[in-house]
């Protein structure tokens, strides 16, 4: 038999970079908020809102985003899906009022929904399921890399142009990558000229599978490892977006870091993230191969979110600011331990259907997402402190801890009908 092509490391090497673009552009518009705020005249409570209707948006599109993928494939969604955001992007750079930038946020984040669930199918067909966790890991720390990267690039940029011209400028990056998506990618490996019989026996048998079968939405909603699933994923997703949104100004105004350290520091947590969710996702398939999926993809969860929860407390009870900074670097890793497994799951459990299955769960994880930004600005404006919101973080990562014990990663709802 001929050496086996490596096709589908091509196709994660374009997914790892469709992940850091997108939250290049998630993250931009938080540090740019620093300047946002003054230019346009907005409270805490109006920042916080427009952070919020774009995780909104984007959460109540992702199911749907993940049936139309399971529906049509790939190549088509996720081009469809970063050209609509790109746009998005680049328009936030004409805002004028708390209202145009409230409504353009909204249109960037029912454009994104389905990026993730996309790419879970993605890997569904293109990767064997042994690699799939890791898969998972890889992607999941790329986004948090381009997000880590961003924070600086951004305050790097302000000094050197408006606000209102960097948006354009990350905008345009997704444009060039869904060219050359939608010119290479195909749906069914099978039918791409760089891949051989070798790779095909490497990725298995999902590669085969088609077609939508019908998706049992009554069962699906009642199942109880699903319900857990949101819940997990609300409550980690709630404590990202305090570090995707508020962190900057957390660091300014109530640790009084300057602008440059601010960029620097914001960065932080995110590499922890990235480093967390590699390292949950690689530390879960090795456990799979020794225990089985209900153990192996449980097990960074449950001692993460914890020791996340811990992290935060120590951040809000310590006054060195240093310690503070780093001390949320810790919560925010441990928090990403069990992300990768949680998305390996809805592979596991959810097989044709798992653009539904990961796109339900992202949507409850995006929920709690939106949530948080909201939270924060209404504490803020109304008890002027940081400690109320920062507790709020540290008792969901409990609850999300509690919600692993409901999932069950061995169970296949697609055995299940109405």
């Amino acid at each position: 038999m001929p050496q086996a092509t490596r096709a589908r490391h091509a196709v994660l090497i374009l997914t790892l970079l469709l992940s850091a673009i997108v939250y290049l552009d998630r993250v931009c518009i938080s540090t740019a908020s620093l300047v946002i705020k003054s230019e346009l005249g907005l409270s805490d409570s109006q920042i916080g809102y427009v952070f919020s209707i774009y995780t909104i948006a984007y959460a109540l599109f992702e199911v749907p985003g993940g049936w139309l993928v399971d529906r049509y494939g790939a190549r088509w969604m996720l081009t469809r899906i970063v050209v609509a955001w790109s746009l998005m992007t680049a328009a936030t750079g004409l805002a004028w009022s708390f209202s145009s930038l409230f409504v353009i946020r909204m249109l960037f984040g029912m454009g994104e929904a389905g990026a993730y669930p996309s790419m879970a199918w993605v890997y569904g067909r293109w990767l064997p399921a042994r690699d799939r966790g890791r898969a998972f890991g890889l992607t999941v720390m790329a986004g948090l890399l381009g997000a880590s990267f961003t924070q600086p690039a951004v305050i790097s940029l302000l000094g050197q142009m408006s606000w209102r011209h960097i948006f354009p400028l990350f905008g345009a990056v997704g444009i060039v990558w869904a060219i050359v998506w939608f010119s290479w990618f195909r749906d069914n490996p099978a039918a791409h000229p760089a891949v051989n019989e070798a790779e095909l026996a490497i990725i298995g048998s999902q590669s085969a599978e088609a077609g939508h079968p019908r998706v049992p939405w009554k069962r699906l909603w009642n199942n109880r490892s699903l319900r857990a699933l949101c819940l997990m994923y609300c409550g980690t997703i709630y404590g990202w977006y305090f570090y995707l949104t508020w962190l900057p100004q957390y660091l300014y105004r109530a640790r009084g870091f300057d602008l440059k350290a601010v960029g620097w520091l914001s960065a932080l947590p995110l590499v922890s993230i990235a480093a967390g969710v590699l390292t949950g996702g690689w530390v879960s398939d090795i456990l799979v191969t020794k225990w089985g999926p209900r153990l192996g993809r449980r097990v960074p969860g449950l001692v993460g979110l914890p020791v996340a929860a811990l992290a935060i407390v120590r951040a809000i009870t310590v006054s060195d600011p240093v310690s503070a900074a780093f001390a949320v670097a810790v919560a925010a890793g441990s928090s990403a331990l069990g992300v990768a497994p949680a998305w390996a799951t809805c592979l596991d459990i959810g097989r044709r259907n798992a653009g539904v299955i990961s796109g339900a769960m992202n949507t409850f994880g995006n929920l709690g997402g939106a949530l948080s930004p909201i939270v924060v600005g209404i504490l803020l404006d109304h008890w002027h402190s940081w400690n109320a919101p920062l507790y709020t973080v540290s008792v969901l990562y409990l609850a999300a801890a509690g919600a692993w014990f409901w999932i069950d990663p061995g169970e296949k709802l697609d055995r299940l009908t109405d």
